[in-house]
């Protein structure tokens, strides 16, 4: 079973993700901020992340950041979630090491379209 960390400060989000993800097979687990996620990737890293952008602590951005320094943060395959839509901030996440980039709201069928695009599904 794969497994999927959820980062994103917003519980509501990390709800229904998490009921999507779990409906797709996913095992799941979730962190509110990058620093907290960041801390989890060290203990274990998860096959795929779902990052908002604007968080707390530490932004997605920085937090993509620091993964992909990191011993194996180049493995996980990383889904940006975010209300940011601008093409400057896709192709921010994208230079950061984002594998794919999907818009807040979305729906089962858009995450199961990202995630197999990632080859996750």
């Amino acid at each position: 079973m794969k497994n999927c960390l959820i980062v994103d400060d917003s519980r509501v989000i990390r709800k229904v993700s998490r009921h999507l993800l779990e409906g797709m097979g996913f095992a799941v687990t979730e962190a509110a901020d990058g620093k907290d996620a960041l801390e989890q990737c060290t203990a274990q890293m998860p096959d795929v992340i779902l990052l908002d952008w604007n968080m707390p602590v530490m932004s997605g951005l920085e937090f993509l950041g620091h993964l992909r320094d990191q011993e194996g943060g180049d493995q996980p395959r990383v889904v940006f979630c975010t209300t940011e839509n601008d093409i400057d901030h896709i192709r921010a996440a994208i230079d950061a090491g984002a594998d794919e980039y999907v818009m807040k709201p979305f729906d089962r069928e858009t995450l199961h379209v990202k995630l197999q695009l990632v080859g996750m599904v």
